[in-house]
């Protein structure tokens, strides 16, 4: 089945499973063969150019018409970058792939680098001896995650030197490896994500990108300041915080309900669980042991790396600001592995929020969110148009 035909299939069909089966079936259906990651693939040395580098003044967490080029380190999440360089200081490559090799959550993780990329710290890149497009270097990547995500940590480094000999399974065709299978496999994949994409923006309404009169005045106030902000204690707003029970990986039965803890990977979902524990309401937020806070529009249980703010009665919207909100403040460096971030921290945690009358003003938070989404959605509902375009000429 050409991608044409799966796309069309995977819109009639986008929430049946049976799309994952068919991908499924390809899967089982093919030949495997394994191979050692240092004969596949060369570790790349890549330099700071200037002679003293200045951490300060040579990276920025933002990207810029300056600072442009993305910079691996040791990132779980945000496809391993958290900061950007000027070209003319960094070497780079293209068409590569990122290997974390320390961090007490990112030592393992693996991404794909198609574009022009550089390296910061505690990660290296290294790139296929062979040529591949897009689609093959997503391939690859998904395979050696697979094979050594689990196989190191914090004490156990993801160094070159031990990772080279680990194997990954590939398809094979005669004996050789299947680049068509691995390259039609991903274009099929990624049709079947994009009619996805689609049939949830049609479902959940969001397909409608243009401002009302309100968000436009509400964007106008908020980027020219013209917006009364306070401090709430959180606690006070909402109520005490609750704290997630732990459940060991080993003790976890394989369900539907979302499991929470620490990290940004999957947004914090270690598992989904059918064990009997807690179970905490949608439109809620979760605040990690590192002060990470994230909205929950599902229900869901946590570990005891997890504090949850009852954030329930809020309209989803006025929920989301206050997560933003509770980030901003919790999620400042204070806590990590010596520190952990707890309930009662979350109670005590002050948050500053828009008022109206020295009090929450939770209808411009509302209507603020809603116009910020659209903006975010604008692009993604014109990518899928052009998308669909492309395929109807086609």
């Amino acid at each position: 089945m050409g991608s044409e035909q799966y796309l069309k299939r995977a819109r009639r069909e986008p929430r049946t499973g049976k799309v994952d089966a068919l991908l499924d079936a390809k899967l089982k259906g093919v030949e495997w063969g394994e191979f050692r990651l240092g004969d596949l693939f060369e570790k790349i040395n890549l330099r700071f150019k200037k002679s003293i580098f200045d951490k300060d003044k040579d990276i920025s967490k933002k990207k810029s018409s300056e600072f442009n080029l993305p910079l691996i380190n040791a990132k779980d999440g945000d496809n391993g970058i958290m900061y950007y360089g000027r070209e003319k200081d960094f070497e780079s490559i293209k068409m590569s792939i990122d290997i974390v090799n320390d961090g007490a959550i990112s030592t393992g993780n693996v991404y794909s680098q198609p574009q022009k990329t550089g390296v910061l710290y505690n990660a290296y890149l290294i790139k296929p001896k062979f040529g591949v497009n897009e689609k093959l270097l997503h391939f690859l990547t998904s395979t050696t995650k697979k094979s050594i995500k689990h196989k190191f940590g914090y004490e156990n480094k993801a160094g070159w030197t031990k990772v080279k000999i680990e194997k990954i399974q590939l398809p094979t065709k005669n004996g050789k490896i299947d680049f068509e299978f691995m390259e039609n496999f991903i274009a099929e994949l990624e049709a079947q994500k994009i009619a996805r994409l689609d049939a949830y923006l049609m479902k959940n309404d969001l397909k409608e990108y243009r401002l009302n009169k309100e968000e436009e005045d509400v964007l106008k106030d908020f980027e020219s300041g013209n917006i009364e902000w306070d401090s709430f204690n959180l606690k006070e707003l909402f109520g005490k915080s609750t704290r997630g029970k732990r459940l060991k990986s080993d003790d976890r039965i394989s369900g539907d309900l979302p499991f929470v803890t620490a990290g940004e990977t999957d947004e914090g979902v270690s598992a989904f669980i059918g064990n009997s524990v807690t179970i905490f309401p949608k439109n809620t937020t979760t605040i990690d042991m590192f002060g990470s806070a994230k909205y929950r529009n599902y229900e869901y249980g946590g570990d005891d790396h997890i504090a949850v703010v009852p954030t329930q009665n809020l309209a989803k919207h006025a929920s989301i600001f206050v997560t933003t909100s509770i980030h901003k403040s919790a999620h400042t460096g204070e806590f990590d592995y010596g520190r952990n971030f707890y309930a009662k921290d979350a109670d005590e945690l002050n948050i500053s929020l828009p008022t109206k009358n020295k009090q929450p003003d939770y209808t411009l938070m509302q209507t603020l969110i809603s116009a910020i989404q659209k903006l975010v959605i604008k692009d993604v509902v014109l990518y899928l148009d052009k998308k669909a375009v492309s395929k109807w000429k086609s």
